[in-house]
């Protein structure tokens, strides 16, 4: 009996810091919409702030919490920076480009908390006057867990009379509910984005400096919370805080005993009730359907046309330098040499998965934050097929993109019956219990070493025949997914993505069609997989972890979501900018940089340079406009 009580005490003391980080996270969104990304960052820095103040101000009982406030506070300042310098000047962009520049923050933030602390871990200070531990039941529970499990309930009143007790408070929850009709009357969002930047950031770092004593500081506090963070927020509820600390309680204590319980299974649970909890309830325990036409005004979408003369004769150009880059490489091997042909190979992987993904994101106005799950999926597929069968790889390159199709049938399935964020929500949980498997079943998969030895036929062995096979492959596949979108299949798609109530209206089954949709796009990045294993000879579970979806995200946003060009272009710039950078100091600042620099410039992606000539050509989008 005392050892369950202390683990449900731990574990609710747990959920403290990530119930501060969620709640900020889900105010945030609730009224301007963003998915905020680099809020695990300030999480970090937090943590990173809360250690220089402690020492700053002295480690005296009341020096800690006056340290813990300031950190807090400190990050909410560069909460307000990143919303006035960023956020602010991207308003009318669309809402998933906004995304980028979040992922860019997360970037520079990395490198600049790397040069002023360093890359050791910090410890944390310990909390004067909570040092000790008790007993409760023969078992011995820190002392400062309670203060934590105290420390929740408070914030969560705190916010509560912020909320319902204040005119501030009163106009954020309206703007959550209907941000339009708060714009209609006089209310000026700009500042009321900024308070609640503000508000958000600090919460989240407080959630890292009051964790302290228990876990220090490090570079990877960033994406270890926030993943978690965002399971917090949709399974309680978009804009909920309530349903924040309820959900934030709900996670906590399930890992805490899934340690106990299911040892081989902790990364698979949260998932797992994210997964059902948006199956059965996509708005989240204590959320609210959310309200159609919430947020920015959608402006027309271009129309997908056929590519003109101009547009074909520089896709053959392409391709024909892609042809003779392997004769330059034989003619003049100086010029280009063996890492040219591996860095082009990577970059046409890269093309197809981005491809895929914006097959349904594009025409089909379905945003996947978990597309890795086909990409990695069908790598492990051929992998272990070779692993287990010793199947060559004229049997086992096939069984990626069936194997990726089945899996995407299995998830589109669910998936297809929800829109917009919580669409894409249900794919990251479904993406991630997919990673949990491969990185925890290492009976089968190997785990956190992979799968080594799969590697091409003796006459796809060499690397100029692996290049002419990659790059046979993704035109053949860029070629056929640009056929299916031009067939009555893509046009019915687009019909439903542009007008769903129409559509249905005139006999469209839509759910069917992107059903299959997803499944098709499943497939080519289960492709794209197959491409990358034979290139490596060995597949990891990186593969699939979210980082590599939002690398294919970025690249379909990166390069213009409204053009068929858009992810070849941005796949190609993504691709070519890691490599630029990867072997520079603080390289994640420059790239990180460089993705800001393109979002302000550049804010419907590299192909839509303007809404004239070359442009217009490829089919850029006007800017989508915001309530004033």
């Amino acid at each position: 009996m005392g050892e369950f009580v202390v683990t449900l005490l731990t574990g609710l003391s747990s959920a403290a810091a990530l119930f501060l980080v969620a709640s900020g996270l889900s105010i945030i969104f609730g009224v301007t919409r963003i998915v905020n990304f680099a809020h695990g960052s300030f999480y970090m820095l937090g943590a990173y702030i809360g250690v220089s103040a402690v020492h700053a101000v002295g480690g005296g009982a009341i020096g800690f919490w006056i340290a813990i406030l300031i950190a807090a506070a400190a990050v909410g300042l560069i909460g307000v920076a990143m919303e006035v310098l960023l956020l602010r000047r991207i308003y009318r962009a669309p809402e998933l480009f906004q995304l980028i520049a979040t992922f860019g923050v997360i970037l520079v933030i990395q490198d600049i908390t790397l040069w002023i602390w360093g890359s050791e871990d910090l410890v944390g200070p310990r909390a004067p006057g909570f040092t000790g531990a008790v007993t409760i039941l023969g078992q011995r529970l820190p002392e400062y867990d309670l203060v934590l499990i105290a420390v929740s309930p408070l914030v969560l009143a705190g916010l509560w009379l912020l909320f319902n007790r204040t005119r501030w408070g009163t106009l954020v929850r309206a703007a959550t509910l209907d941000r339009q009709m708060v714009s209609a009357l006089g209310v000026n969002q700009r500042w009321l984005f900024t308070g609640v930047l503000f508000l958000g950031s600090a919460l989240a770092g407080l959630g890292g400096a009051i964790q302290l004593p228990k876990g220090g500081a490090d570079l990877l506090m960033d994406f270890n919370i926030i993943a978690a963070a965002f399971v917090v927020v949709v399974v309680g509820g978009m804009g909920s805080i309530g349903g924040a600390f309820l959900a934030a309680m709900l996670i906590g204590l399930l890992q805490t005993f899934g340690i106990q319980i299911f040892p081989n299974s902790t990364l698979i649970l949260m998932f797992l009730v994210m997964a059902v909890v948006l199956i059965f309830r996509p708005w989240g325990l204590l959320g609210q359907p959310e309200i159609p036409g919430h947020g920015v005004v959608e402006a027309p979408e271009a129309p997908l046309r056929p590519a003109d003369r101009g547009l074909r004769i520089v896709g053959a150009a392409v391709l024909a330098v892609l042809l003779l880059l392997p004769v330059a490489h034989l003619i003049v091997p100086s010029l280009v040499g063996d890492f040219s042909l591996v860095l082009v190979i990577e970059i046409m992987i890269f093309v197809l998965f981005a491809a895929a993904l914006h097959f349904i994101m594009g025409p089909g106005g379905m945003v996947s934050f978990g597309h890795a799950a086909f990409f990695g999926g069908g790598a492990y597929a051929a992998a272990l097929l070779v692993k287990f069968a010793e199947a060559p790889m004229e049997i086992a390159f096939w069984a990626a993109p069936a194997g990726a199709a089945l899996l995407a049938i299995l998830f589109g399935w669910f998936c297809v019956r929800l829109t917009g964020v919580y669409f894409a929500m249900l794919t990251l949980a479904f993406a991630q219990i997919a990673w949990s498997i491969v990185f925890q079943w290492g009976e089968v998969t190997g785990g956190d070493d992979g799968i080594l030895g799969t590697w091409p036929s003796d006459w796809a062995s060499s690397r100029i025949a692996y290049y002419y096979m990659t790059v046979g492959f993704v035109v053949a596949g860029l070629l056929a997914l640009r056929r299916i979108l031009f067939a009555p299949f893509g046009y019915t798609l687009r019909a439903g993505r542009d007008s769903p109530l129409r559509a249905a209206a005139i006999g469209i089954d839509l759910k069917r069609h992107q059903w299959v949709a997803f499944t098709i796009s499943g497939a080519f990045a289960g492709l794209a997989g197959a491409l990358f294993v034979y290139s490596k000879g060995s597949v990891f579970p990186t593969a699939m972890e979210i980082a590599r979806s939002f690398d294919a995200l970025l690249m379909v946003l990166l390069g213009g979501v409204h053009s068929l060009t858009g992810p070849i272009v941005g796949a190609t710039a993504l691709t070519w900018l890691n490599d630029l950078f990867s072997e520079l100091s603080y390289w994640r600042f420059l790239l990180g940089a460089t993705i800001i620099g393109l979002v302000l410039l550049l804010p419907n992606g590299l192909v839509g340079l303007g809404e004239t000539g070359f442009g217009r050509r490829l089919g850029a989008a006007p800017d989508r406009e915001v309530p004033a």
